[in-house]
């Protein structure tokens, strides 16, 4: 079994909010490859995130979402033209390719490609050139830069879609991801981990698997899937935060539910704080059409914009860390 480095740099040693390293550094490289994750460590994000899908063999992988249309050049390889399907994932009606669809050994033949190339076309020259890396592999990266750098490195993985899967296709991904992190020594409260989902009912059962702390993610609108009965918005009350208390050590909500329409801060992380939870929000991206209007450099989409004058709003509303496509930008590299 793999063992916790306990001999480096802590994350974020000198205080500051987390910078977690969304889906790595993926406003310069196309995201959730071992490129992105790379450049992230050495911007000095103090997290990576993996977004985690699983193969047909059971191997968790890292997408952005089971549909790998978007960020794989599956449609470029005929002998997979009849794997395309239409699926119904938690109400969306999707047609595409699934990795769930695949076995690792396939996935591998597949190259990763810039998901959003007219808003970031720099990245997709990028394109062809890498694989769609494992969970393991990303563990195996933030080893080696931890080896490599002498500091600790978080990593925290997203499962995508547990609950539709386990009822889709008998997958059980909450088990897969708790197998590995024992695996690897890294499912305990001080290994660097935080694991966060949209759904309630997995982060239950991971609350009595594993030690990492759990963060409860928060959609912009509706309700978790596996909950019909409620709604964001009731569990963001003092009351509802007290709930996800306990069985979650903190929310991953949209940024617009910590920052309202002219930036200034809403109640939320004061609430969440006061129920015991960390507050990480998503996502501080530096383009202008992601910034609110105040922040935007002109009237382009892709301009840059006051991406760190973002950054100072959030640590004025007291966020614990957030979310960033641009690692290097906020730190200064």
């Amino acid at each position: 079994m793999g063992q916790p480095v306990t001999d480096l740099t802590p994350v974020n040693a000198d205080g500051d909010m987390l910078v977690i390293a969304h889906r790595g550094a993926s406003g310069e490289r196309p995201e959730h490859t071992l490129a992105s994750y790379e450049r992230a460590i050495d911007e000095g994000a103090d997290y990576i995130e993996p977004d985690l899908v699983v193969t047909k063999d059971l191997v968790l992988v890292a997408r952005h979402e089971n549909d790998i249309s978007e960020t794989t050049d599956v449609a470029d390889h005929p002998e997979f033209a009849d794997r395309r399907r239409t699926k119904d994932v938690e109400g969306d009606l999707i047609n595409g390719w699934f990795a769930e669809d695949f076995t690792l050994a396939e996935l591998q033949t597949l190259r990763a490609k810039e998901r959003m190339p007219a808003l970031r076309p720099a990245n997709a020259r990028f394109d062809g050139l890498y694989q769609v890396p494992t969970f393991a592999d990303i563990i195996a990266l933030k080893r080696a830069k931890e080896a490599e750098t002498g500091r600790k490195i978080g990593i925290y993985p997203e499962l995508k879609h547990p609950t539709w899967l386990l009822q889709e296709t008998g997958i059980d991904t909450v088990d897969l991801l708790v197998r590995q992190l024992k695996k690897e020594g890294l499912d305990g409260a001080d290994a660097d981990v935080f694991v966060q989902v949209f759904d309630v009912t997995p982060l239950q059962r991971l609350d009595k698997m594993i030690d990492t702390p759990l963060i409860l993610l928060i959609r912009p609108e509706g309700g978790p899937f596996d909950e019909p009965g409620m709604t964001w918005a009731s569990m963001m009350t003092p009351s509802g935060l007290a709930e996800v208390a306990t069985y979650a050590d903190g929310i991953g909500p949209w940024m617009g539910h910590v920052l309202n329409d002219v930036g200034t801060a809403t109640d939320l992380v004061r609430d969440a704080h006061a129920a015991g939870l960390k507050v990480h929000p998503w996502t501080v991206r530096k383009e202008n059409v992601f910034l609110p209007p105040s922040l935007r450099s002109d009237a382009s989409q892709d301009g840059v914009g006051d991406i760190r004058g973002l950054v100072k709003r959030l640590k004025d509303a007291g966020v614990d860390g957030y979310f960033t496509d641009d690692p290097g930008l906020v730190r200064g590299k």
